[in-house]
């Protein structure tokens, strides 16, 4: 099968491409890597009437540290991320993510603005920034936006993208000293989307967490609390990871089948363990 017929325009600048998608009136779509967007052509899950090119906006193609935090321009590839063209303030978690996802011709051209704005839950980077607590900034002629990553994603396939608006970059925190990072997902085979992923930033020295469980039919599950490790974040927190209190957890997100929520918990007590080595 062939994509429907669209038209085709290659903005020259960030505010070209904003009053492109403002006149389009919500027909228009966005690409970048096509890795995303270029099956679901093929396949007509989407039909729009324009494609508006921004590989080339040389505004979204940043990467730089500003304060705290590491800014990415919505074009950076995951194969900059993964290669470290790009600085790091996560001490190689957003490397070693980088370097999982699917395969090195994918990574070459897949964009992080790209990923997300897809909202597709098995894609790596929405639990990944979320467990860092990573924000987005969206804009449109309107103005800009901000908001955390796990409130960007409203549902499967579901971003919170307003017409008109695009993601423009990603703010990443800097992970400290003393933080602990895990992640781990559940694949058929490598290089496919993830059917489970789990995502642990811990830090026993601030006995704090952000715990995630994400490639659900939902947001991703965002756990900011002691409750995964009986009420307290301490060194021990390895063994004080509950896998009961996980499983009550994907019950209560309305995950029902036994075996699926078995998966999810084994993944996260992987990236617990990760975390924890």
């Amino acid at each position: 099968m062939k994509p429907a017929p669209f038209a085709y325009e290659r903005p020259r600048d960030l505010d070209a491409a904003l009053s492109m998608l403002a006149a389009s009136g919500g027909s228009a779509k966005i690409i970048a890597g096509g890795q995303s967007l270029g099956p679901m052509l093929n396949l007509r899950l989407v039909q729009p009437e324009l494609i508006v090119d921004i590989s080339g906006l040389a505004e979204l193609k940043r990467a730089e540290v500003s304060g705290s935090e590491l800014v990415l321009g919505a074009l950076i590839t995951h194969a900059d991320i993964e290669d470290g063209r790009t600085a790091d303030v996560t001490r190689g978690s957003m490397r070693a993510v980088a370097a999982n996802i699917a395969y090195r011709a994918v990574r070459n051209r897949g964009t992080i603005g790209g990923s997300l704005s897809h909202a597709d839950p098995a894609a790596d980077w929405i639990s990944a920034l979320a467990a860092l607590g990573a924000r987005v900034t969206l804009r449109s002629l309107a103005g800009v936006r901000s908001m955390a990553v796990e409130a960007f994603v409203v549902g499967a396939l579901e971003p919170a993208l307003h017409a008109g608006e695009i993601v423009e970059a990603v703010h990443v925190p800097a992970r400290s000293a003393t933080a602990h990072w895990g992640y781990a997902k559940s694949c058929r085979k490598t290089g496919e989307f993830a059917h489970a992923i789990g995502a642990v930033l811990v830090d026993p020295a601030a006995a704090s967490a952000r715990i995630v469980i994400g490639a659900i039919d939902t947001p991703p599950i965002v756990v900011t609390n002691a409750e995964l490790f009986g009420g307290r974040i301490a060194a021990d927190y390895k063994q004080r990871f509950d896998v009961r209190a996980a499983d009550a957890l994907l019950a209560s997100a309305g995950i029902d089948d036994a075996a699926q929520r078995h998966i999810y918990v084994s993944v996260l007590k992987r990236a617990v363990l990760e975390a924890a080595a």
